[in-house]
């Protein structure tokens, strides 16, 4: 396990998340403010130091689909959880100090840092006495629609970030948003419509500020080559290949790949790829050479394993059915 220390001191001035309108306990039994947290924010289990501690506080408001919490136990607290399924939790110390630890690494955090905690990660924390933190809950499938969004090429399992503190002063822009996105919240006259707006932005801020496995560069249509894309559905041809198989291999978002395939096929891609299919099996079907027993054989071959439809298509396609392209050979022959 490596060990990192981050030692810059307390912030005499950290950011204002939330005020008065937002708190929903003050001087309270830390267990109180656990079942509010385990509620709104995450499941885990808290241990203290000083179970008699009456010193808790904790503020929270909804924003669109984040959730934002700040908070302080009032007593040494461990945070313990075997993971938070499809939620990541953004957490800035604004005071004290927090130690985070997992199987490889350990990490002890003071005030002025920043730490993002993936879906599904073991969680153990341990916030000082004096340490109060704020909290934004963010379900991943606000990174999914990010990503879908600005067509950044997410990887095929779950969109993961980096384990890596940050300052708050490499995050500033960042915290001005979600200083921002709080008065938002707080606001009156703010919709539900509006809140989500900012929720998104924040979400793709998170994007561009922090270290993760989404290619956020996005290949414009005219540094794609068509070309090479058909050729690769040739090369693999009597394989299932699906729009997703195309879009990694072309390091493209699936809207990005159906517009490429719109601009030079006038087509979606699994039209493509089954007219291509289609006629390789005509190919073969008319091609006295080609050893073809039957038309059931070549269409299994070239993954058509619904021959209802696959008949229907090929009429569709060429004006006659395959077994009328397979007499024809014959009748050549």
């Amino acid at each position: 396990m490596r060990n990192h220390d981050f030692r810059d001191g307390d912030l005499s001035m950290p950011p204002v998340f939330l005020n008065e309108k937002s708190t929903v306990f003050r001087h309270a039994n830390p267990q109180q403010v656990s079942e509010y947290v385990n509620h709104h924010v995450g499941s885990h289990g808290l241990r203290l130091s000083n179970n008699g501690s009456s010193s808790a506080s904790l503020s929270h408001r909804k924003a669109g689909n984040l959730d934002l919490c700040r908070l302080s136990y009032g007593a040494q607290a461990r945070v313990v959880s075997p993971g938070l399924p499809d939620l990541y939790h953004v957490q800035f110390i604004l005071r004290g100090q927090c130690h985070y630890t997992d199987q490889r690494d350990s990490l002890s955090l003071p005030a002025g840092h920043v730490l993002l905690i993936n879906p599904e990660e073991p969680i153990d924390l341990t916030y000082s006495e004096d340490c109060e933190k704020f909290i934004v809950k963010i379900p991943s499938a606000m990174f999914n629609e990010a990503c879908s969004e600005h067509r950044w090429f997410a990887p095929k399992d779950k969109l993961k970030f980096q384990k890596v503190p940050y300052k708050f002063e490499e995050l500033d822009s960042l915290i001005h948003l979600l200083t921002l996105l709080c008065e938002e919240a707080e606001s009156a006259v703010a919709t539900p419509q509006m809140l989500q707006h900012y929720s998104r932005i924040v979400t793709s801020k998170l994007m561009t500020m922090l270290k993760h496995n989404v290619v956020l560069e996005t290949p414009s249509l005219q540094s794609v080559s068509f070309e090479r894309l058909v050729k690769y559905i040739d090369d693999n041809i009597r394989n299932d290949i699906t729009a997703e198989d195309l879009a990694q291999y072309a390091h493209l978002s699936l809207r990005s790949l159906y517009m490429l395939f719109e601009k030079n096929a006038k087509m979606t891609p699994k039209c493509f790829i089954r007219r291509r299919k289609l006629e390789r099996v005509y190919s073969t079907l008319m091609n006295p050479a080609a050893q073809a027993a039957n038309v059931t054989a070549v269409a299994l071959d070239y993954g058509f394993t619904h021959l209802g439809r696959f008949s229907e298509f090929y009429k569709s396609t060429f004006g006659m059915l395959p077994s009328e392209s397979l007499k024809a050979r014959q009748n050549r022959n």
